[in-house]
């Protein structure tokens, strides 16, 4: 058999999902129970315990896949893109109502009530589901009312099939979003994180880590005279674990452990910078 990889195929030697029977060996074949992310975010760990490696992160609302639950971690995969690791049980809820909106800004807040002067409930981040079940005006702000009776800024929601138009743009809104190992929300964020992030709100999604990104995201652009002076906007430039992404023909955007947050940066200054202590890009691929 060959090896599947882990990140995105939930298997060890004890225990796997029942789906890949017969591609894998393990003890016991386990149909996963469907759950949802009921805080604003839950660390995806590489182990679970304390002090595990950070993945990736799973945001308010997602739909999960529950293979196991003890000593108080959970070992779950994400539907929407598949990938697999260690939760906090705490950070589990059952499947709520059909998600009606999804959080369409970096970061917002939820509140007890229809006013932003009450103490805030909670926080989210972009990319969040939620289920509106009504409005309320406070002082000429809109406020939508949640299903389980709090309340957010309306205009920080959009209805989940209203994507945006340019996932470069989404990007953008990132900017000074401070640098974080397996990040992916607008709380915090490495390369490959901003670019699932932005890429999803626009309907696109891609996998969670650049080495997957690299091999797989749309096409390849020749680059081959070296000088890459053939990119344009939305084109993604991949180092050996790492990425940004153009946002015109010669500016990159990107979560650089450089700035430590998102940054723009000149294409050609950020090549000589990571040559320096790394390499040239690999490649570069259009979507």
């Amino acid at each position: 058999m060959s090896p599947l990889d882990h990140r995105l195929h939930a298997y060890r030697g004890d225990l796997a999902d029942i789906r890949l029977k017969n591609q894998v060996n393990a003890r016991i074949f386990v149909e996963g129970r469907p759950a949802q992310i009921a805080v604003h975010f839950a660390d995806m760990l590489e182990e679970p315990r304390e002090g595990s490696a950070l993945m990736r992160q799973a945001i308010f609302g997602e739909a999960v896949v529950v293979y196991e639950e003890n000593d108080g971690y959970a070992w779950i995969q994400r539907e929407w893109d598949g990938y697999v690791g260690y939760i906090k049980t705490g950070a589990l809820g059952e499947v709520a109502a059909t998600q009606s909106h999804r959080v369409c800004v970096p970061r917002t807040f939820l509140y007890p009530g229809a006013d932003l002067k009450l103490p805030r409930s909670g926080y989210l981040s972009l990319g969040s589901l939620v289920s509106v079940v009504g409005q309320r005006e406070t002082r000429g702000i809109e406020y939508a009312e949640l299903s389980d009776g709090r309340y957010m800024i309306a205009k920080h929601l959009r209805l989940v099939e209203d994507l945006e138009a340019d996932f470069v743009t989404v990007a953008g809104t990132l900017l000074h979003t401070p640098y974080l190992w397996g990040g992916n929300t607008g709380f915090g964020l490495d390369c490959a994180g901003l670019l699932q992030l932005s890429m999803m709100m626009s309907g696109r999604p891609v996998p969670a880590d650049s080495d997957l990104q690299a091999s797989s995201v749309g096409s390849i652009v020749d680059t081959s005279n070296g000088q890459f002076d053939n990119l344009r906007r939305g084109d993604l430039v991949f180092w050996r674990g790492h990425v940004g992404i153009m946002e015109n023909e010669t500016m990159l955007l990107h979560s650089s452990g450089h700035t430590m947050n998102v940054a723009r940066e000149p294409l050609h200054q950020a090549i000589e910078r990571i040559a320096y202590l790394y390499e040239m890009p690999t490649i570069v691929r259009r979507p």
